[in-house]
């Protein structure tokens, strides 16, 4: 197998106007100046002509991490092999490593071994990996969307050093575009034109994927080339958009970031943004099970008896999401997320149960004797609940200790003074008073 150096590569004429006009040096390349500016260590390993660590590139979609692996590969004049973990198979990386291994005895040199969304390869398939790095054949050169904290396995992830790489701003993007229309080999070559306005619609609504921004050119261009007028206007730039989907993977950590910005807006009190990430949520297809599930846990965690009916709603609100599934159960969901954000909060359940929790774990303490069950005679020979006052019988009566003695003294639930836990706080009080009283 040959294997092609980086900046050998050439992109035809026919190929989508993002590869022809893919950055081939570092001065080319917009954005990520925390990673690859003056004094960076990227720039530095191109300066001196050498790139010996291995490293993974994580980034939202259209943000240069393929474009980024081929400069550096250009860079030092490594041998250059990209892969997609989507279409590639274990077999095709060991077929092109047993090669490497072979053309190494000739050039001294590593084979830069770059694999694309690397989180879709399962842990066996990254061990495969491992043994070529320590033994220098490759420099593995991963590129994930996702937290690799999560994705990479670790031995992979403790021999790579991690770049992360933000999503391009409307600035970046939108110079992007302007190079486009200007480079005559690569590019549209001043076939179309485009007010400045225009080309920031197409940045802003690209959401910082410089793939969707160009991609959306280009085919504005094609539709261009048959009309007399060349000008790209604003309302052409927005069909050739079309509708961007949402983002948001559900099995990745954006999953979660979303959920995340949706609990805390509540819990903060910010209606309009729980309805933000809510809808962000819903539009991108989201299990609205799996949100009404997460609503019913913060009617408990974050609410709880400082508006009761919360709890309640948010069951209601899971019942009216399976019954009648999407789109219609976006209403229902969205009702409870103002509600929930508008209710006063209290977080005096997690923390009372917590506590309890820890008791818990502490030791199997036994329950007095008191307030045991004693359906059988023996039992009742034994003590067990001699002495119990059935409340009931004598409402007047100090309350008894229902805790185990090594715990009398400890108190779980303390309520706040948000909504009915004022009341709450005052018959908590009220009892614990009669309680100490009785004991004196």
């Amino acid at each position: 197998m040959e294997f092609p150096f980086a900046n050998d590569h050439a992109s035809p004429g026919d190929a989508p106007l993002a590869e022809r006009i893919r950055p081939r040096t570092l001065d080319d390349f917009l954005g990520q100046d925390a990673i690859v500016g003056p004094g960076k260590l990227l720039r530095r390993a191109l300066e001196a002509g050498e790139l010996r660590q291995s490293m993974i590139l994580w980034g939202p979609p259209g943000c240069g991490k393929t474009t980024l692996a081929r400069i550096l590969a250009a860079g030092v004049k490594n041998r250059f092999v990209p892969f997609s973990a989507v279409t590639a198979s274990i077999s095709d990386v060991k077929r092109v490593i047993a090669d490497a291994k072979k053309l190494r005895g000739v050039d001294r040199r590593p084979l830069l071994l770059f694999v694309d969304e690397i989180h879709r390869f399962n842990k066996a398939q990254q061990d495969a990996f491992l043994p070529h790095i320590e033994d220098g054949t490759i420099v593995f050169i991963g590129a994930t969307t996702e937290n690799p904290s999560f994705e990479v396995i670790g031995p992979l992830l403790s021999r790579s050093r991690v770049f992360v790489l933000d999503a391009l701003g409307v600035d970046d993007v939108a110079a992007v575009l302007r190079r486009a229309l200007a480079d005559g080999e690569h590019g549209l070559g001043g076939r179309v034109q485009a007010a400045d306005e225009v080309l920031r619609f197409l940045a802003e609504h690209a959401q910082g994927d410089a793939r969707v921004a160009l991609n959306a050119l280009d085919y504005a261009a094609s539709v261009l080339a048959t009309s007399d007028d060349r000008v790209l206007t604003r309302e052409a730039a927005q069909d050739a958009l079309q509708k961007r989907l949402v983002v948001s993977d559900k099995a990745g950590e954006s999953h979660f970031n979303l959920i995340s910005a949706l609990h805390k807006s509540l819990r903060g009190g910010d209606a309009d943004a729980g309805l933000y990430w809510l809808a962000r949520m819903c539009e991108a297809g989201e299990d609205p099970l799996y949100i009404a599930r997460r609503l019913v846990r913060f009617a408990s965690e974050d609410v709880g008896n400082a508006d009761p009916p919360a709890l309640p709603l948010a069951i209601a609100t899971r019942e009216a999401a399976a019954f009648v599934g999407y789109p219609e159960c976006k209403l229902a969901l969205a009702q409870c997320v103002v509600y929930l954000a508008l209710a006063p909060k209290s977080n005096a359940i997690y923390r009372a149960y917590a506590r309890a929790a820890e008791a818990a774990a502490e030791g199997s303490y036994a329950v007095p004797l008191h307030i045991r069950n004693a359906p059988t005679r023996l039992m009742k020979d034994l003590g067990y609940g001699k002495d119990y006052v059935y409340t009931h019988d004598h409402p007047d009566a100090p309350p008894q200790e229902y805790l185990p003695t090594e715990l009398a003294s400890r108190r779980f639930y303390e309520p706040g003074d948000a909504g009915l836990e004022a009341e709450l706080r005052r018959r908590l009080e009220a009892f614990r008073g009669r309680k100490r009283r009785g004991k004196s």
